[in-house]
């Protein structure tokens, strides 16, 4: 029997799976395993999301800034961010939970998971999972900062993830998983490095944080099956041990 026919079970053998495997990672094998199940039992379009990054990597392939690649389709996506949206883009470990937690913050319009950081254009999610691409699982998040101010939001990003552990998350290991602020701007950049400070000033760490605070470059949206995957999968075994968890947390802390 097959890993992935395993892990596309629902049930105690899931869960025991990734108990066994450490509650906050399974590495990329098994979780590319439950991802291509999920995929082949999901009832979503397969249209793959067309999303704004505002890159400036020239190194991908002639990307122009503000545009990003589809992993998927090779294709350029061009979407307008709305008069009142800012973009932010960051690293906190497995994209799925990150994205999860994020999709519930008021003021936070659209989350899309996706790569950055890396030196091969158009990058697979198997090729990022061996860590010799260079890219950071991420996600991007579309906020209206009327509502929601970047310093809140990373008041948010310090919180939903160890800032303090060199390119891991838990069991998640590799350079993938790095922690990582990618700045789309002066005062992003200004306001990443100030919020770092008083964190890490702040003594809610037991270590120093870790986290890289870089320029944003071409951003890659991750494959179709990635997305929402949380929305898409609450009753999978990662699903229902490790995210929702996590969003059981944080809405404790909401309140």
């Amino acid at each position: 029997m097959n890993l992935q026919n395993v892990l596309s079970r629902n049930g105690h053998t899931v869960i025991l799976f990734i108990c066994l495997m450490g509650l906050t990672g399974i590495g990329c094998d098994a979780r590319q395993a439950m991802s291509e199940s999920a995929e082949s039992t999901s009832e979503e379009s397969s249209e793959p999301k067309s999303d704004l990054a505002d890159g400036t990597d020239s190194q991908a392939n002639e990307t122009v800034p503000g545009q990003q690649q589809d992993t998927e389709s090779g294709q350029q996506n061009v979407k307008a961010i709305e008069s009142k949206e800012e973009l932010a883009t960051f690293g906190a470990g497995c994209f799925w939970c990150v994205e999860a937690v994020l999709e519930r913050i008021d003021g936070v319009h659209d989350v899309t998971s996706g790569y950055m950081g890396g030196s091969v254009v158009n990058p697979t999610y198997q090729a990022v999972c061996t860590g010799t691409t260079g890219h950071a699982e991420v996600i991007q998040a579309h906020f209206d900062p009327t509502k929601l101010s970047y310093e809140k939001l990373l008041d948010y990003f310090w919180r939903l993830h160890d800032p303090t552990t060199l390119n891991r998350q838990g069991a998640d290991v590799g350079t993938q998983y790095r922690s990582a602020i990618y700045f789309h701007s002066d005062d992003q950049q200004t306001i990443a490095e100030a919020s770092k400070r008083k964190w890490d000033e702040s003594g809610g760490f037991a270590d120093r944080i870790v986290t890289e605070i870089t320029a944003a470059g071409v951003y890659y949206l991750a494959e179709e099956y990635h997305q929402d995957y949380y929305r898409r999968n609450p009753d999978q075994g990662y699903c229902r041990v490790v995210i929702r968890p996590k969003l059981e947390k944080f809405d404790k802390l909401e309140k």
